[in-house]
């Protein structure tokens, strides 16, 4: 079965040069340092990353980028812990700051827009406030998004959910047939 160090070289490789400073640390970790490095996902932070709302309106959000469908979404993918990891141990102070920044503007715009905090609001205006940020029409908006998204994705497709239900994970996926009809592809594979 693949790994999450496994899975998150893979991601490392597929976003290039672009991939969140965290993300790129925590996936070329083993090899510079023997492969003594943890696990990204064993054990509780070293720090505590968020206040309880920014934790809150951070799990929100994390739903609406991978929400559930037919498959489990990101909060069942315990992706808001995976992030809340990956900032405290692998995140440099400078690197939190656009992510705790955006969480911020984005909990004021909606208590301006709406007199809810951003996780009690509906979905559809979560999703409102989501586009400001990616739109960069909240306070570092842009500086928010890109990474945010990147972090929901990575922690998403390299947890166990990601990689068996929404994906489905067959080290040889079986014999070839050249003439398969595509209409007859259930899922897609990953290895």
């Amino acid at each position: 079965m693949i790994d999450r160090r496994q899975a998150l070289g893979g991601i490392a490789a597929m976003f290039g040069a672009s991939l969140y400073a965290p993300l790129a640390r925590a996936a070329t970790a083993a090899a510079g340092k023997g492969g003594v490095v943890p696990v990204i996902s064993e054990g509780p932070p070293s720090v505590q990353v968020f206040t309880p709302t920014q934790r809150a309106v951070m799990t929100a959000l994390s739903d609406r980028v991978i929400p559930t469908t037919d498959t489990p979404g990101a909060i069942a993918a315990e992706v808001p812990a995976y992030i809340e990891k990956l900032l405290a141990d692998w995140a440099l102070p400078a690197d939190r700051v656009p992510i705790i920044a955006g969480l911020d503007a984005i909990e004021a715009q909606s208590m301006k827009d709406y007199r809810k905090s951003a996780a009690q609001v509906t979905p559809a205006q979560q999703d409102a406030l989501l586009t400001l940020a990616m739109d960069d029409k909240l306070p570092g908006g842009a500086t928010f998004f890109e990474p945010f998204r990147q972090m929901v994705i990575a922690g998403y497709y390299t947890s166990e959910i990601g990689i068996t239900q929404e994906r489905e994970y067959l080290p040889v996926p079986g014999s070839y047939d050249g003439a398969f009809p595509y209409s007859n592809v259930n899922k897609v594979y990953s290895s």
